[in-house]
């Protein structure tokens, strides 16, 4: 069957069982409406493209990781990564220091000064990787919550509607979930501090 004629979420299973055509068909599929939603939201040419390569990025990354779940809502799916990459942006943007130019003033020294040591990548990799362990013991009602609400940014109203529960039922699980996160973390003495 040709990929043009499949649907998103075959195209997602080629794409994880390694056929790289099948990316390439979702973003000929949907690139030209999502740069648009991209371009009209931020009305910058670069800054477009920028948030639409990381979106890309970001997607290949969860489905590679195998923490993409399909709920028929692919282009959502994008829409809503690409729509928090551009608060990313502008709320780092608000934060980001202005400094004027003077003789004192060396670009290099600004670049430095924000790159992560290797001691901070470290620290950063490890907390990750014990939350990672953390999310592990949680019942499986409660990590697919989770990992719906955290790494596929779903609204607690589509996770509701992909799991068959009521929004109050998926919002007492993500409760629960956090309660039994800071449990776990406290029996056994995991630092979460970066």
């Amino acid at each position: 069957m040709k990929a043009e004629k499949l649907s998103d979420n075959e195209l997602v299973l080629r794409y994880q069982s390694g056929d790289e055509s099948a990316l390439k068909t979702l973003i000929e599929r949907y690139g030209k409406r999502l740069y648009s939603y991209i371009f009209i939201s931020v009305k910058n040419k670069e800054l477009a493209e920028d948030i639409f390569q990381d979106t890309f990025v970001k997607v290949i990354n969860t489905i590679r990781s195998g923490n993409y779940y399909e709920e028929g809502k692919f282009f959502h799916w994008i829409m809503r990564i690409a729509n928090n990459l551009k608060v990313d942006y502008y709320r780092r943007a608000q934060k980001m220091p202005m400094t004027g130019p003077s003789e004192n003033f060396d670009a290099i020294d600004m670049l430095i000064s924000r790159e992560e040591s290797v001691e901070q990548t470290m620290v950063r990799e490890q907390v990750y990787a014990d939350l990672n362990r953390v999310v592990a013991f949680l019942p499986a009602e409660q990590r697919e919550v989770l990992q719906l609400r955290i790494y596929n940014d779903y609204s607690f109203k589509e996770i509701a509607e992909a799991t068959g529960v009521s929004i109050n039922t998926a919002l007492g699980r993500m409760r629960y979930a956090i309660i039994n996160m800071r449990k776990l973390i406290h029996e056994h003495n995991i630092s979460v501090e970066m």
